[in-house]
């Protein structure tokens, strides 16, 4: 009697099935932290305390003028706003003077920095407004960052919990009128921020991301000051990692702002991307090897490609990468763009698959002109 032979699938296979299978588990999980995350409703605002916006600024980015006055018309009864540039030949301050003259009644401010001492010019330019702030609850927000009236009174009910010491604010990325940049705001709406999610309802949230922080001013005591993190690239992460640590409150904020990423073509985005990766990867190892998950329609391509006859495969991963998707982009971010390319998915995870691959090599990266090199924990140097 002939026995039958059945050949052992080659080892790299059956690593890549594993793979794939919890990639495919990602994207459930993606989907109930999003459902999780809705569910969560901000409180009723009863004290309107005191905020100081923090805005560093660095030129003239696109839409800054309408970025910034949105800042200007928040439905909130005691706010001030400070401006920092480096130098005051820079562009954005008759921006900002224009705004000041437009709200007289919103108390502003601009402060010229001078040159930082130390790598991290964003931090240096908000230690100096930190020292001129009125309040003790603070909003740092970036420049391409633009927001709705209600924003202030969001953040304050929330920080009515004594508990909290710090809050960031996820975001909905609206690129320009490039490709590339709409490419990668499909990706941050999708990928990016369903390993916020995902983090958040597994871990708990022990970091913060970059666009826009609420944090109190005894909470930024307690880490160290911005002088605890002006030598890392990736501060935001840093800051609410440092107040995790230390005990003080950190959660994701219900509310959810608009991040412009602008037009970038091709060269510029890529360097971009490349340089957060390699970020990422210096300030949180282990979370960069994982980020291997997010991917599942790369690596069902590829088990595809060596076999064909395994395509339910890539019919599963092509289905939950599209649901966890929709729940980002939809049921959380209500973003049209996203909804309206969701067929730019595919083409988005090749692209950062090969771009996270390529965060694996090189340690240096090319910020605002000048070339930095990354050290293993996370702190970077001008070479």
């Amino acid at each position: 009697m002939a026995q039958a032979f059945v050949p052992a699938l080659p080892l790299a296979l059956v690593m890549l099935l594993a793979v794939l299978t919890g990639s495919l588990v990602y994207c459930v999980l993606t989907i109930a932290a999003a459902v999780r995350y809705r569910a969560v409703r901000p409180p009723k605002l009863h004290t309107a305390e005191g905020i100081s916006i923090l805005k560093p600024l660095a030129g003239v980015d696109e839409g800054l003028e309408e970025n910034l006055r949105t800042f200007f018309e928040q439905d909130y009864p005691s706010f001030e706003i400070l401006f920092a540039v480096r130098s005051s030949a820079d562009p954005a301050v008759a921006v900002v003077e224009l705004l000041r003259g437009r709200y007289p009644a919103i108390p502003s401010r601009l402060i010229v920095t001078g040159e930082p001492p130390y790598p991290n010019a964003k931090v240096y330019s908000l230690d100096r407004m930190l020292a001129a702030a009125r309040y003790d609850l603070l909003v740092m927000a970036d420049s391409d960052v633009r927001v709705t009236p209600s924003m202030l009174s969001t953040i304050a009910a929330e920080f009515q919990d004594p508990h909290l010491g710090l809050a960031t604010c996820p975001y909905r990325a609206v690129p320009g009128r490039s490709f590339w940049s709409t490419l990668e705001a499909v990706g941050l709406n999708t990928e990016f921020l369903g390993g916020v999610l995902v983090a958040r309802m597994l871990a708990g949230v022990k970091f913060a991301i970059g666009p826009t922080i609420a944090a109190r001013r005894a909470t930024l005591e307690l880490i160290g000051g911005f002088d605890a993190v002006k030598d890392y690239l990736a501060e935001d992460f840093m800051m609410g990692k440092l107040a995790a640590e230390r005990g003080a409150g950190v959660t994701l904020s219900s509310y959810i702002v608009e991040h412009r990423i602008g037009a970038q073509p091709v060269g510029a985005n890529l360097k971009h991307r490349l340089r957060w990766c390699r970020s990422t990867r210096r300030s949180r190892p282990l979370g960069y090897i994982g980020q291997v998950f997010t991917n599942p329609l790369p690596l069902a391509f590829l088990l595809y490609a060596a076999k064909p006859a395994w395509w339910p495969a890539l019919a599963a991963a092509a289905l939950l990468r599209t649901a966890a998707a929709w729940a980002t982009a939809r049921h959380v971010l209500r973003d049209p763009l996203t909804l309206r390319l969701w067929w730019l998915l595919p083409v988005q995870d090749i692209l950062s698959f090969l771009i996270w691959i390529a965060g694996f090599f090189g340690n240096t990266i090319l910020w605002r002109g000048r070339k930095y090199y990354l050290l293993l924990d996370g702190r970077f140097r001008q070479v």
